[in-house]
């Protein structure tokens, strides 16, 4: 929305938040700090939109938002980057889970500008420091290319550098994707983007799509409705017109096996949203 703080990433963060109070350990991603950021409307949040979900599918989809960070920062940990930007960052909170990595990156917060006025408002109230290593960058993914705003806000093409694109490509159109795409094959050889795309409808499950069928009204209220889902086939085609080569592109059962493995409870990330990784070469 153009005036006032995304909503669905604040959904998104009070799912962190949700999935770390309700669910045992080992987390696949411990963020302490989402419900703080979102503030006290994080129960109100929960209060509305919790029932109207079932409980399973309640549970896959947070399951699934915690998923797609801790692969992101999986493979931002596993490679040699000097920069990590994160496109649609809303309500992350990496720069204050991750200190261990913090010291050697750059991070490029990349957000809407509404979204972010309001997260450095938040980050501001609560005294959360903020270090030389983070650097905010205010943009429109639908305005224009990525790449207009990073050169001036410090960002070095010449060095590799980790994109972290999750939950932004579902709500945007084809060609805004094949935009950031593009941008991010200009990157430094060896760069990498890990993003989520919305699955096609014939590919989800009972609880993707159940998922479906009650979000997409309530993201279509907020401002921000979703786009049609992607065939895998066509997702990889796409990422390789661009100019980048897919070097992951994990199966639900493939992410089970990785995060919940194990597990007593039989919970698992939902298949509404598909992760793959892409690498400049």
């Amino acid at each position: 929305m153009e005036s006032a703080p995304s909503r669905t990433a604040m959904f998104a963060a009070v799912s962190r938040g949700l999935f770390r109070l309700e669910t045992a350990s080992p987390w696949v991603l411990d963020d302490v700090l989402a419900l703080v950021l979102v503030g006290p409307v994080w129960q109100q949040l929960r209060d509305q939109f919790d029932p109207l979900f079932p409980g399973p599918v309640r549970s896959e989809s947070r399951a699934a938002v915690c998923t797609r960070s801790r692969y992101a920062e999986d493979r931002l940990a596993a490679g040699a980057f000097t920069q990590y930007v994160i496109l649609g960052a809303g309500l992350d909170s990496f720069a204050w889970r991750r200190p261990d990595l913090l010291g050697s990156l750059t991070v490029f917060e990349v957000d809407h500008p509404a979204s972010q006025a309001w997260k450095l408002e938040r980050v501001r109230e609560l005294g959360l420091p903020l270090s030389d290593s983070q650097v905010f960058v205010p943009a429109d993914f639908e305005a224009g290319p990525v790449q207009d705003v990073l050169g001036p806000a410090g960002f070095d093409w010449a060095q590799p550098a980790m994109f972290c694109w999750t939950g932004v490509a579902p709500y945007l159109t084809a060609q805004a994707i094949e935009s950031t795409l593009r941008t991010i094959a200009a990157a430094a050889p060896g760069s990498e983007v890990v993003f989520s795309y919305r699955a096609e409808d014939c590919a989800l499950d009972d609880a993707g799509t159940e998922f479906a069928r009650i979000y997409t009204p309530i993201a279509a209220s907020a401002g921000e409705p979703l786009q049609p889902g992607w065939p895998v086939s066509e997702i990889e085609r796409l990422i390789s017109r661009c100019g980048l080569k897919v070097v992951d592109h994990p199966a639900r059962a493939d992410l089970q096996q990785r995060y919940f493995a194990g597990r007593t409870d039989g919970l698992r990330p939902y298949t509404f949203e598909t992760l793959v990784a892409a690498r400049v070469t």
